[in-house]
């Protein structure tokens, strides 16, 4: 978890209220557990959620990382 995590409202797809309280006994692990449909379901919504952020954030770190300007016929 992050610090930023406390102050800012989660975006859809990061947080279910249901999962909270969701521990695995060891009776659980016997058999192994399954993936329902819900689960894919939200592994997918994670991550595309996922890769907008790694898309937004590669732009921003573009646009901080490019050459400047040339100041067109500016002279010091």
């Amino acid at each position: 978890m992050f610090l930023a995590e406390l102050y800012q409202k989660t975006e859809k797809g990061y947080y279910s209220p249901g999962d909270d309280n969701s521990t695995m006994q060891l009776s659980d692990m016997r058999k192994g557990s399954r993936l329902t449909l819900g689960d894919l379901n939200r592994l997918r919504m994670s991550n595309d959620v996922r890769k907008i952020e790694h898309e937004k954030k590669l732009t921003r770190v573009s646009t901080q990382y490019k050459p400047p300007v040339e100041a067109g016929g500016i002279g010091l």
